[in-house]
């Protein structure tokens, strides 16, 4: 089952880390900026807020194989949510959320995916205000970048299941593997609920193949993509193939983020030797804009703020130490405070957290 752990990673059973709450081109009023930080580098997990301007760590989780009868696994996760009372992180029992921007409600799936109920929980009170049911089962969610709209993918299995009819070989030791599964997507109104669903079963591919092929909403809002390989596939609503939009064409993925006045977008690592940098570029011209501190640009904190991975820059050669890392909060200046503490190192630990984040 170690070994299996790792076909956590290798199969792409993880929440995105891009922002969720899409881009907008005005800061909204009252949002704090880069200089009102909550930041807990002594905490890994952490128990306390942190953000930085525009941007909150919503809820985070760490993941571990349960063992099931005849040598199957599920890969479990362990939610912590944002309890905005209290501004501290609280265990949860649900199978897998989303937050919507302003981090005021969470939509919660059950245990036991796929199910037929999407829950909205108030992060104030942690109280289910409402449940939103759908005639096939569905196993994640994400909340629309206005926070109107859910997109829901539909699975007829666990999309997190490994079953050991699907074994295969990994690192000389034979593993339970995933099966495909998804059947399509819904998208739902969430004032009325009205669920509208689209058929996009899983895509063909070599074993072994992700379980969980969710869907994710384009940056408008407007189009639906998941990952084709090296590219991104997106369709329409109503599940018809379109092309990229022209503001994600240009970009190294759809995971690129705009800055708040639309003028930048994160580019891909770009380190050499010891150092351990990121790039920024050009909206408008796709030119490289600036070089910053960091492994993995996650979010924009405002105009010239972003939150980042970024591993001990003494600890940080390939091979040790580049997994040893920490969430930060970088400027374009390429100033550093750091926001949490060190992950451990090891892929395979349960303790090893993965941050939601989300726009405030």
């Amino acid at each position: 089952m170690a070994a299996a752990v790792a076909v956590l990673v290798a199969v792409g059973l993880a929440v995105p880390l891009a922002l969720r709450g899409g881009d907008t081109h005005e800061r909204a009023a009252g949002v704090p900026d880069a200089k009102d930080v909550a930041a807990h580098p002594d905490q890994s997990p952490p128990r306390e807020l942190i953000a930085a301007g525009r941007t909150a760590v919503s809820a985070y989780y760490t993941a571990k194989l349960v063992k099931q009868p005849d040598g199957n696994a599920i890969g479990t996760y362990e939610w912590r949510l944002l309890d905005t009372a209290t501004e501290r992180y609280e265990k949860t029992d649900w199978a897998w959320l989303d937050v919507a921007p302003g981090t005021r409600t969470a939509a919660v799936l059950e245990r036991d995916l796929p199910v037929r109920r999407i829950g909205l929980l108030d992060l104030a009170t942690g109280k289910v205000r409402r449940w939103i049911k759908v005639d096939r089962s569905v196993g994640g969610v994400q909340f629309s970048p206005d926070g109107s709209r859910l997109l829901a993918t539909a699975y007829r299995l666990n999309p997190d299941g490994l079953f050991k009819d699907a074994s295969y070989r990994w690192n000389d030791e034979t593993v339970p593997g995933p099966k495909q599964s998804r059947t399509g997507f819904y998208v739902i109104d969430v004032a009325s609920g009205r669920a509208d669903f689209a058929e996009r079963p899983a895509r063909k591919s070599e074993a072994p193949a992700a379980g969980r092929q969710d869907f994710s909403w384009s940056r408008d809002g407007k189009l639906v993509w998941e990952s084709g390989g090296n590219k991104a596939i997106y369709y329409d609503v109503t599940g018809r193939r379109k092309p990229a939009p022209d503001q994600e064409a240009g970009t190294s993925s759809p995971e690129g983020l705009r800055s708040p006045d639309g003028t930048l977008v994160t580019g891909a690592f770009v380190g050499e030797g010891d150092d351990i940098v990121s790039e920024i570029r050009n909206a408008r011209t796709g030119g490289r804009a600036a070089v910053v501190p960091g492994q993995q640009l996650l979010a924009w904190a405002d105009d010239s703020h972003l939150i980042a991975w970024r591993c001990d820059p003494e600890q940080c050669s390939p091979g040790k130490g580049e997994f040893r890392n920490q969430l930060i909060l970088v400027g374009l200046d390429g100033k550093v405070t750091p926001l949490s503490g060190f992950r451990t190192p090891d892929l395979q630990d349960e303790g090893r957290w993965t941050p939601l984040l989300t726009r405030r």
